[in-house]
């Protein structure tokens, strides 16, 4: 099983890369939604409508599936030989900020829930700052990969 993971670790590396930016993406672009379905939403008629739409689309068939995807590689990653040392503090960092970054993940869904259910209770201004949350722990799981301290 080694050898598999240890042949296949380019392309296992690679699907990761494209399954966190595109987890990132939508991280990065639904709370965006959120602030315009508040702010501009209820001056164009359907508008709600519309946003309820994008918002599950971009959350059930991007992001969902990139976070599971994510998950999956990463995890695959971690048990090929070689990849990471337990010993260092890096591996702790990173994985802490992916374990909040699903849990943002999960945050936003319930937000989605909450529009959806007409029950939102947040400002535009509040998503505006929640959207910096992706931001901040992409800087730790980037500088955690790259210096490996």
């Amino acid at each position: 099983m080694s050898d598999l993971l240890i042949t296949l670790y380019p392309w296992t590396k690679s699907i990761h890369i494209m399954a966190v930016l595109s987890w990132m993406a939508g991280l990065f672009y639904l709370p965006r939604l959120f602030v315009y379905h508040i702010e501009k939403a209820q001056s164009v008629t359907d508008a709600p409508a519309i946003f309820l739409v994008m918002e599950e689309k971009l959350f059930r068939y991007i992001m969902h599936p990139a976070m599971i995807a994510t998950w999956i590689m990463g995890l695959l990653l971690v048990v090929t030989p070689g990849i990471v040392d337990w010993s260092w503090i890096w591996p702790w960092t990173k994985g802490a900020a992916v374990i909040a970054m699903t849990w943002f993940h999960f945050w936003l869904d319930w937000r989605r829930k909450d529009f959806l259910a007409g029950r939102n209770k947040l400002s535009g201004r509040q998503f505006r700052m929640m959207n910096e949350v992706p931001t901040l722990l992409m800087v730790v799981i980037v500088i955690s990969v790259v210096v490996k301290f």
